[in-house]
């Protein structure tokens, strides 16, 4: 059934040594991947070994459901985690995220996935303290074989060209936390009952502390200026961006009857830099002129742009914003439905 080439070693920790040697890893150790591994994770989805389930057009690459089990197994996965995989690899290879773009750009944006739905209770997705950090299998391992299939068959060592990169490339994978609030997954028009991955190009976690405030509208003040320095595409394109409330920002302001719609518009009308600022930065070479100080622009391009999730510890008011890659014209968040993309159930 299987079509890679199978590889001898001596035992485990030979196969490790053999995969360094190749450049087959991420630089930490890797779980090698027998054909019974191969198959369990093979037997979680409805998928036989050679279909096609996504593909990088750019690169005439192509990702059949052997290949992405291979890599799930060399990332450490359970079988229980591999439809989250391969929905978030139906999702990345899509032509709206626009791959080929942000996972070969000097900028270094990394792959974000966010789970939403049952399943994150079901294979223990990590929504609360170390969301984004390390200490869980299923965040870790998830992201981590994206990350890897990139590599091995996605043709990342060839073309990812990353000036500086960012830790989030090893593996970024969180599930939002419930709350009253509308999910991610719903304001994106699923169920609340379905489970699902977002996946963004984005770059890093840039945090957010704001311990002191009395009103929910200077947390928000908070969030606004965090998410508009003149150095991220957001303010020099127009670009999506994610903002991940942390529990204590999130019960501060549901106390005063914010929703995520109101934070959403809030945030679209105050996360904003004047025509005046973008002149003296150089994003508009121009002289500034009457009025620059008045004329704004946007962080995102209107607030449904903005994914806006909660997660994290319980203590902490520390909440991040994740700015995109480049243009939401060149690349977009997409959803996909993890029973829609598997068959899993």
């Amino acid at each position: 059934m299987l079509k890679a080439e199978k590889v001898e070693t001596k035992d485990a920790l030979d196969a490790i040594e053999y995969f360094y040697q190749q450049g087959w890893t991420d630089g930490f150790p890797i779980v090698p991947p027998t054909s019974d591994r191969i198959l369990a994770m093979l037997a979680s989805v409805k998928m036989e070994p050679d279909t096609i389930v996504g593909s990088i057009p750019e690169r005439e690459r192509a990702f059949t459901a052997e290949v992405v089990a291979i890599n799930s197994v060399i990332a450490g996965c359970l079988p229980g985690y591999f439809p989250v995989v391969m929905a978030a690899v139906q999702a990345i290879t899509e032509s709206d995220f626009g791959l080929h773009g942000p996972s070969a750009s000097t900028h270094g944006a990394a792959i974000m996935i966010a789970v939403n739905g049952p399943i994150v209770q079901q294979i223990g997705l990590n929504d609360s303290e170390n969301a984004f950090g390390p200490g869980n299998r299923a965040n870790a391992t998830i992201g981590r074989a994206i990350r890897l299939l990139m590599m091995n068959a996605g043709g990342s060592h060839e073309f990812d060209r990353s000036t500086l990169g960012t830790p989030a490339k090893y593996s970024f994978c969180f599930a939002e936390k419930e709350t009253d609030w509308t999910p991610l997954h719903v304001q994106r028009g699923f169920n609340e009952e379905d489970s699902t991955v977002t996946v963004f190009a984005c770059e890093g976690p840039n945090q957010i502390q704001n311990h002191g405030a009395l009103k929910g509208e200077s947390i928000l003040r908070t969030l606004a200026d965090r998410m508009t320095p003149l150095g991220s595409f957001n303010m020099a394109s127009e670009t999506e961006m994610a903002v991940v409330i942390c529990p204590e920002h999130y019960y501060h302001l549901r106390r005063e009857g914010w929703t995520k719609e109101t934070v959403q518009q809030f945030l679209y009308e105050h996360a904003v830099r004047s025509v005046a600022d973008m002149k003296k930065a150089g994003l508009i070479e121009a002289p500034i002129g009457d009025g620059d100080d008045l004329q704004l622009k946007h962080a995102v391009p209107s607030p449904e742009h903005l994914l806006l999730m909660v997660a994290g510890g319980d203590a902490g008011r520390f909440s991040a914003c994740m700015p995109g890659w480049f243009s939401y014209k060149q690349s977009k968040a997409v959803t996909k439905s993890i029973s829609a993309a598997t068959g899993f159930t």
